[in-house]
């Protein structure tokens, strides 16, 4: 009798097991409201997009998607969080350029690896960046730029929004290109380098089309080039620096969305599918195009090469300023 009752315990037991496993895996996602870390300030750039995209995503999962800002370190204690988050798909976090494909190679030490330690779940938008100067200035064109600053060696500077931003980074690389000779004055945020490039302070700068795009539109400053592969919608007349002689040149940033390692890949195929349909919302697409920004989407396989493809590009860039922040 000892023996079957403690047989038909074990077997209960078993049971039980089992259908909490299956109850467990079949538990319909989300089944409760997702947090979307941003590792930017409310109000930013960054943080406008993921609040627009947020709302629309809620709509299609039929959960809130609440925006949580965790601002600082140039977003390494956002991206260090979600590392360390659950990954069943109710953290989540709005990646970049600079935290995710400059940040390793600009600190010694970081507190995560972005190959391996987040799931890749869908690209959101491209930008290009914009090489602009004064309407005063006596070059029109990349090339007259570039003449101008090798007749004059050590004489131009350029600015950039601080230390190992992307328009730091994506400077220094068409100097490595192009064999330049410019000093690099860095700025707290793009409104000290604009000021600076109105007043002529500076010759140059690089900085992000959602920083730019107004200047230009008032005709405050004149643009000398896009950092893009293809001209912009927002500026066609402003020709990519490409075009303009110097090869397979492209310097992007980037916003998408990704997990920590190891989410479920069902789950991930239900977060891209619905933000890839949040993304033909009119109203998120004309966001991104009031900040001369591409609407990307994709799958998740996709944003992974990009991810790979851009520390290739951004690494030996970082190396070659000799940028680092700790």
């Amino acid at each position: 009798m000892h023996r079957r009752q403690l047989s038909k315990i074990l077997a209960g037991a078993a049971i039980l097991t089992t259908l909490a496993q299956v109850g467990y895996s079949q538990e319909r996602f989300p089944s409760r409201p997702i947090r979307l870390i941003v590792g930017f300030p409310a109000g930013q750039s960054s943080d406008v997009g993921a609040r627009i995209v947020s709302a629309k995503l809620s709509e299609e999962l039929g959960q809130p998607v609440i925006v949580d800002n965790k601002p600082g370190a140039s977003g390494i204690i956002a991206h260090e969080f979600v590392k360390k988050s659950a990954p069943d798909g109710y953290t989540l976090l709005l990646t970049s350029t600079a935290p995710l494909a400059i940040n390793p190679f600009l600190f010694h030490k970081i507190p995560y690896d972005s190959s391996k330690d987040f799931t890749p779940i869908v690209l959101i938008n491209t930008s290009p960046m914009f090489l602009v100067t004064a309407t005063e200035s006596p070059f029109n064109t990349l090339h007259e730029f570039i003449d101008y600053t090798k007749a004059n060696p050590g004489k131009v500077s350029y600015g950039s929004s601080g230390s190992g931003t992307t328009g730091h980074i994506a400077m220094e690389m068409l100097k490595s290109e192009t064999g330049l000779n410019a000093a690099h004055i860095p700025y707290k945020g793009s409104s000290g380098l604009i000021t600076d490039l109105i007043g002529g302070r500076v010759q140059v700068g690089f900085d992000a089309a959602s920083s730019i795009a107004p200047m230009l539109s008032a005709g405050k400053v004149k643009a000398l080039a896009a950092s893009s592969g293809e001209r912009t919608s927002r500026f066609p007349k402003v020709p990519t620096v490409a075009e303009q002689g110097v090869p397979n040149y492209q310097a992007l940033t980037w916003a998408g969305l990704v997990g920590p390692a190891g989410m479920p890949p069902a789950v991930v195929e239900q977060l891209n599918a619905a933000v890839n349909r949040s993304l033909k919302n009119p109203q998120v697409q004309k966001h991104y195009e009031s900040v001369g920004a591409v609407v990307n989407g994709g799958t998740a396989a996709s944003f992974n090469q990009l991810i790979s493809q851009e520390l290739k590009r951004w690494g030996p860039a970082v190396k070659a300023s000799g940028a680092q922040l700790d």
